[in-house]
């Protein structure tokens, strides 16, 4: 697989805190890559230099093969960045708020009249397209925030714990909505809290205090651990995982 997204040494210092510390990773094309941490692990500071909004403080990051910061607004233009916190518009419809970020994208009528309706279908909001944003659930929120990110086809989609603060069901729901984009082509890189959401990944980084602690597939991350003589459980987690990295 071709990697579209490469991370060597990368570091970034607000004054004396250091919230990316030397990290290292590359994603690969048709995968979704999760980086997995607590709060403060460093993880949307580092979505943030890759999306092009922030430069590092050093080390080396290229986006689609284009380098960073250098190219930063040829990163922006081929990929899709969805925040933790996307600014829909509550007093727009479903349908306003799409029509609005397909303009801002620079997307025509016609290929919108295309690509809405798979969207609309994909995260079953075909029903809701005159409600009124502001009236929507959090997880249909969500949802409505992933189609707007992904109404100009992105090759890379980056988002920042969009499942947190969401149901479980709905959670569940955003991951095989994203297991389906995947199948158009779509690479995407995530970051999230949640220590069970890395079995959704086809590969992840554990992250804490700035540093990539492991990047493995999930499977191979808990036979790592596994082996290791001084754990005794049956049944290995990712937080097993986790917790075990950060005490060596």
């Amino acid at each position: 697989m071709n990697k579209i997204v490469e991370v060597t040494d990368l570091k970034k210092h607000f004054g004396q805190t250091r919230a990316v510390d030397g990290v290292t990773f590359d994603v690969r094309s048709g995968e979704i890559f999760g980086i997995i941490g607590p709060d403060a692990a460093g993880k949307t500071t580092t979505l943030r230099i890759l999306s092009g909004i922030m430069d590092q403080t050093s080390g080396r990051c290229s986006v689609l093969g284009n380098e960073l910061p250098k190219k930063a607004e040829e990163v922006k233009k081929n990929i899709g960045y969805m925040s933790q916190k996307f600014n829909l518009y509550p007093d727009l419809t479903v349908e306003e708020n799409i029509e609005f970020f397909s303009d801002i994208f620079l997307t025509d009528r016609k290929t919108l009249s295309k690509r809405i309706e798979p969207l609309l279908r994909m995260t079953r909001l075909s029903d809701f397209t005159k409600r009124l944003a502001g009236n929507l659930s959090g997880g249909m929120k969500q949802k409505l925030a992933l189609i707007c990110t992904l109404i100009h086809r992105p090759k890379l989609l980056i988002l920042d714990e969009p499942t947190t603060g969401v149901d479980p069901v709905s959670r569940r729901e955003f991951w095989e909505i994203l297991h389906e984009i995947l199948l158009e082509g779509v690479t995407v890189l995530i970051c999230t809290p949640y220590m069970d959401e890395a079995e959704w990944c086809t590969r992840v980084a554990l992250m804490h205090n700035g540093k990539v602690l492991a990047v493995d597939t999930p499977p191979g991350l808990k036979k790592g651990l596994a082996r290791s003589e001084k754990h005794l459980k049956e049944q290995v987690s990712i937080e097993d995982v986790f917790m075990s990295s950060i005490e060596t």
